[in-house]
């Protein structure tokens, strides 16, 4: 049976969707930056066409409840990221707010009491706007959960609805755009019955990211996928809805609005050390297989340290999960590839969610140097998957300046230039890289207001 003829029999809509996705949110990390060699990812390597919008990762919140960063360079990296528009003014830039500060959330004290609450609004307020981003992605895991008490889940939802109030109300101040509101929500049904007040949540957010991956990993006695899209016959007792239709059925069962929910798609893998001859899915493991050279963290590998393995190992295939594993000596590791995420987004759709989230930027091979498919090859195959339109041809920066299109913004300031060969095309230079836009069907590139016009 074909995997397309399995989602047919599973009951998934194969049909063309009536509306397309409409989002892809990307995440990067500031703490990439420190990984060694060909592993360090910065903004510089973003894309800025592959994404509808990129979510920096992350700040905190301080003891007297003000928005704060964490890295030494953290307001370096934003303008790097945020000059990204220059290039694509219609990128949206967030940033993620909450991590832990040693060992717990900053969030548990800042909702405790309506001051609090109202002094990181105004804080968040400011902050975003100073350093020019659009909106706030909350990551909070969870209300309810790791020392914070059960009350947390009613304050959040306070919380949620006083940051809209003032994200509405600062729009109107300042005759800008409201910011956007998004959060990191978890897929796990006992944390979700416990953390959220599902419909009140998804009223008063412009998106969710379901956290659909980790729903296996070394913590377990037998290997099971990260990210598995249906159950598998072996889930059985707690374990039994750790799966992303499961995931998606509580969110919309609880009131959810499909088209605010994304799924979340792992560019990245969690491994396994084999304790038998057995390899398949449950097979018997402790702990995790050994670290990566650059994500250098054990139990999981990112995509750019799995993909070298496709040509010298069996990628096998979980028909009933839709999603591959491979095995390299002890070493098993559940991951998603093209295939899976073709299959992921057919279902999405199938469910009229809103969009796909992938964490991270930085585990794709964003350089295109380990796994010789280009630079972003997953995510570039979920944006296409997704349905969005071809993005705008790019040259990279020439290593030569015979080939006049190649060379044309060497030495030229950031800017729109008309393409003297083609006036329904026109350049823009960014860092020294040319990248070639074309006007709408009958309208040229006018130099005098550095737009499209009718002729």
């Amino acid at each position: 049976m074909t995997k397309l003829t399995l989602l047919a029999a599973l009951g998934i809509l194969l049909t063309v969707q009536i509306v397309a996705s409409t989002k892809l949110v990307c995440y990067m990390t500031n703490w990439s930056q420190y990984r060694p060699g060909n592993g360090k990812f910065l903004p510089e390597n973003i894309d800025p066409f592959l994404c509808t919008h990129v979510v920096y990762a992350l700040a905190s919140i301080s003891f007297d409840n003000q928005i704060t960063t964490v890295e030494w360079n953290d307001e370096v990296l934003y303008k790097s990221l945020n000059d990204l528009k220059k290039v694509n003014p219609t990128l949206k830039t967030m940033l993620s707010v909450g991590g832990l500060v040693n060992g717990v959330s900053p969030y548990i004290r800042m909702v405790s009491t309506p001051e609090n609450r109202k002094a990181f609004i105004r804080s968040a307020m400011l902050f975003l706007r100073l350093h020019e981003f659009d909106g706030m992605d909350i990551d909070w895991q969870y209300p309810g959960h790791n020392g914070s008490p059960p009350e947390d889940k009613q304050r959040f939802t306070t919380f949620i609805k006083e940051l809209r109030q003032a994200v509405e109300q600062e729009a109107v101040d300042t005759k800008k755009t409201p910011l956007v509101l998004s959060c990191k929500v978890s897929g796990i049904k006992y944390t979700i019955e416990h953390a959220y007040e599902v419909a009140e949540v998804s009223n008063q957010l412009d998106f969710l990211t379901i956290m659909s991956y980790d729903y296996h990993g070394h913590w377990d006695h037998v290997t099971g996928h990260n990210s598995p899209l249906f159950r598998s016959s072996l889930d059985t007792g707690n374990i039994i809805h750790h799966n992303i239709n499961s995931s998606v059925e509580f969110w919309l069962g609880g009131g959810a609005h499909a088209d605010r929910l994304l799924l979340g798609f792992p560019t990245y893998g969690r491994t396994f050390l084999l304790t038998t001859s057995q390899t398949g899915l449950g097979a018997p493991a402790n702990g995790p297989a050994d670290a990566g050279p650059y994500t250098r963290e054990a139990g999981f590998w990112s995509y750019y340290e799995i993909c070298p393995m496709e040509s010298s190992v069996t990628i096998e295939w979980i028909n009933e999960q839709m999603v591959p594993y491979a095995v390299q000596g002890r070493a098993w590791v559940g991951f998603d590839n093209r295939e899976s995420f073709t299959a992921k987004v057919q279902w999405l759709n199938s469910m009229g969610l809103g969009g796909a989230s992938v964490w991270t930027l930085d585990f794709d091979d964003f350089s295109g140097r380990f796994c010789y498919n280009g630079a972003y090859p997953l995510i570039n195959h979920l944006r296409n998957a997704l349905g969005f339109s071809p993005k705008p041809t790019t040259t990279p920066r020439p290593t030569t300046t015979a080939d006049p299109v190649a060379s044309f913004c060497v030495g030229k300031p950031d800017g729109l230039y008309p393409n003297p060969s083609d006036h329904g095309t026109y350049f823009q230079c960014f860092r020294g890289n040319t990248y070639l836009h074309k006007c709408q069907p009958g309208l040229v590139f006018s130099d005098a207001c550095k737009c499209c016009d009718w002729p």
